[in-house]
């Protein structure tokens, strides 16, 4: 198998996991977020985590996302006894069960904050847009620091340039164009109104690249219930 096709059926993976949690149960669950990002940090292909905590006391969701570099180090960090750990001192905390979604590639960057899931607009949309944004971006880079960049080696010279635009894209630029373009990369007939509960929209990827199905948090809770 080539190394192209083999990252086509194993592609790194950026998951969201969304909890309520009892407002009288927040600091045993930050310590829970503590504990379960050190240990799930100790496993191959972990790229690193951001937690989202609730703006207000009327929304109790935390939103954890995290990155691993291969699908296949994703479930391994799935099966694992100190995933079940971990999720089991969660459960009680919490007003209901997670909800967890995974996306790949191009789609991380097409989401709408408050909008359920939906499918992710067609790829020459998602091209198009990340040019517009991507090409001024350099351009802006390449003008602002060109008497530095010019005595810089090749390799390092690009090096520079995108560690400045990947996460600029990632953070500021590409939400902004997400909501800009939104009525054509998400026709209106495709979006439905949000409702209070919903969590913010992840993007299906899977006409992309077929995924197998998460685990389901309740069968896991289950396995841990001795018969």
């Amino acid at each position: 198998m080539s190394e192209t096709q083999q990252k086509l059926n194993d592609p790194s993976v950026t998951v969201t996991i969304a909890r309520r949690v009892k407002p009288e149960c927040k600091a045993e669950f930050e310590a829970f977020l503590t504990g379960v990002t050190n240990t799930c940090g100790q496993f191959s292909g972990y790229l690193g985590s951001n937690v989202f905590r609730p703006v207000n006391a009327d929304d109790p969701e935390y939103r954890i996302i995290f990155k691993f570099d291969r699908l296949s180090n994703l479930r391994l960090w799935e099966s694992s006894a100190e995933r079940q750990y971990w999720f089991a001192i969660a459960e009680p905390l919490t007003i209901s069960p997670p909800q967890i979604q995974v996306l790949t590639g191009l789609e991380t960057w097409f989401t709408l904050p408050g909008k359920p899931t939906i499918t992710p607009p067609p790829r020459y949309k998602m091209a198009l847009v990340s040019w517009l944004a991507v090409f001024p971006l350099i351009t802006g880079i390449s003008v602002v620091f060109q008497h530095f960049l010019g005595i810089l080696p090749l390799v390092l010279r690009v090096a520079f340039v995108t560690a400045i635009a990947v996460p600029t894209m990632t953070y500021l630029l590409m939400p902004q164009m997400t909501r800009l373009f939104a009525w054509w990369l998400y026709p209106v007939t495709e979006i439905t109104l949000p409702t209070k509960d919903v969590v913010p929209a992840i993007a299906d990827n899977s006409s992309a690249i077929p995924l197998p199905d998460l685990q389901s948090t309740t069968l896991e809770e289950k396995q841990l219930i001795p018969n």
